[in-house]
């Protein structure tokens, strides 16, 4: 699915209005009626409603969408703020249909106006738009403020009033909505984790924009479903053997740290890979063999550290390094000497992560199209502090064309960073998997997507999206609360099966 700036959505109603055509207000009228059966159908139907809207469209979907809920029994309350002049044209239309029925509309023009709410009643915010373009103040801000300390259920219409599509938002007034109804595709600001609290659910209704405007068009960032993941998986061939689905190496553990080298192992396999052999200090050599029979193991000299690999690293199609390495510095001369004598894309994850921060010059010596998956701050140490959530997706973006690698970082909508300057949204994951070992497991399955011959980019968003899937079922399966990162393991096959 598409992701849209709030021009790009602009433009795409426009191109409807011009070529199927329909006229903007009958555009609006299909919208207000996708949002009032989608309010009766979950839930709400019995319930009273207090409306506030702004003068824009946005308030003319909320005008429209208060005569349908009072054309179905509901009783509805509409509060219109007051800017001193007389709003859009299509607000105007919706204005005069509203005051047909038996409606309440009062006007707030200033605090004193702002009344209590009901508290049984269900608010909608239809206040302000996707093209909102600066902070709200004065009685606006009051108004919001005053419908986020009343603890009634809020539906945001399009875009929680005060929120930014495409920039941050971060410190600004923002209605705190528990569901967003939102029109045709995603926007940017439902994807960040600093606007969780104002957005809720989204919900991205179909209201009918005509596909043809898509045609053609690049948007800076997709998001990956099901859909797109079916068109670049793979299915295998029936006369396949194992040395088709590629040789994977994984450097990983430490001493006390060698359950990370078994997770990233056991996701390897099970993400497809044909062979596997772990490199791992002499401390986890016997754990290894004994609990992962299906591997290959080769121990370090060292007892309890990474500090060499005595064979040729070419006859492996994909190398996956720094779950649970530590930082040591002869650690550290390992991995300068794998980036040295290793060309084909790798796996950088975690302490392989922090000890490239720790000398930035390393960073153009990663094989082209390797796949790097820092967490928020593995991501500053490398690329420098973002004040945002904004600002980080523009440094991965920026880095990724730099060093011509692929930066997932790592989140609720993981964010994949290609080295063309595209940008994937993932649509899968929960917060169950906000425990340790899960990121292990995200390196031992790009590894294997990698060892059987996909791109780099193509391994990064199928890893993220199995990841993120098999999570969920794992969290359906166990709680979020309970869940484990060998969970995501054992469902990492469901997960391609679905």
């Amino acid at each position: 699915m598409e992701i849209l700036s709030s021009e790009q959505i602009r433009t795409w109603d426009e191109y409807t209005i011009a070529n199927e055509p329909v006229s903007s207000i009958d555009l609006m009228e299909r919208a207000a009626k996708v949002c009032s059966e989608w309010i009766r159908s979950n839930g709400y139907a019995n319930s009273s409603f207090t409306i506030f809207c702004g003068k824009g469209n946005n308030g003319g979907d909320g005008l429209a969408i208060a005569r349908m809920l009072l054309e179905h029994g509901c009783f509805v309350a509409v509060y219109i703020l007051e800017f001193g002049h007389k709003g859009t044209d299509d607000f105007q239309i919706n204005l005069a249909r509203l005051h047909q029925t038996t409606a309440q509309i009062k006007f707030i023009q200033a605090e004193e106006n702002i009344y209590p709410i009901p508290g049984n009643d269900i608010v909608i915010d239809a206040l302000f738009g996707s093209g909102l373009n600066r902070p709200l103040s004065g009685v606006t801000e009051k108004l919001v403020e005053h419908i986020n300390r009343s603890g009634n259920t809020v539906i945001a219409i399009d875009v929680p009033s005060g929120l930014f599509v495409d920039r941050s938002s971060k410190g600004n007034t923002v209605i705190s909505a528990r569901h967003t109804l939102s029109f045709q595709c995603y926007k940017p600001a439902f994807l960040v984790a600093e606007n969780g609290a104002s957005i809720g659910q989204v919900h991205v209704l179909d209201i009918g924009l005509l596909p043809g405007y898509l045609d053609g068009l690049r948007p800076e960032a997709a998001l990956v479903d099901k859909k797109y993941i079916q068109q670049i998986f793979r299915p295998r061939n029936e006369f396949a053997h194992k040395g088709n689905f590629g040789h994977a190496l994984l450097l990983a553990g430490s001493f006390g740290k060698i359950g990370a080298a078994m997770l990233a192992a056991k996701a390897c396999l099970r993400s497809g890979s044909g062979l596997l052999t772990c490199h791992v200090p002499a401390c986890g050599y016997e754990i290894m063999q004994a609990s992962i029979p299906e591997a290959m193991v080769i121990s370090d000299d060292e007892s309890a550290k990474l500090t060499n690999v005595k064979e040729g690293l070419s006859k492996y199609n994909a190398l996956g390094i720094g779950p649970g390495i530590g930082t040591d510095a002869r650690t550290k001369l390992l991995i300068e000497n794998i980036l040295n004598d290793y060309k084909n894309p790798m796996v950088i994850d975690a302490d392989a992560l922090n000890i490239l921060a720790s000398d930035k010059k390393l960073l153009s010596a990663i094989p082209k199209y390797s796949i790097l998956t820092p967490h928020p701050k593995e991501f500053e140490r490398l690329f420098g502090k973002c004040e945002n959530d904004f600002e980080r997706i523009a440094a991965a973006r920026e880095n990724a064309e730099k060093y011509q690698v692929v930066i997932v970082l790592k989140g609720h909508h993981t964010f994949v960073a290609s080295p063309d300057g595209q940008g994937y949204f993932n649509s899968t994951g929960n917060a169950g998997m906000a425990k340790g070992g899960s990121g292990d497991v995200l390196t031992g399955m790009a590894t294997a997507f990698l060892a059987q011959h996909y791109s780099g980019i193509e391994a990064a968003i199928l890893s993220v999206y199995f990841h993120g899937l098999a999570g969920d079922l794992a969290a359906a399966c166990y709680s979020e609360q309970s869940m484990i990162a060998s969970d995501i393991i054992e469902n990492i096959g469901r997960a391609i099966l679905l």
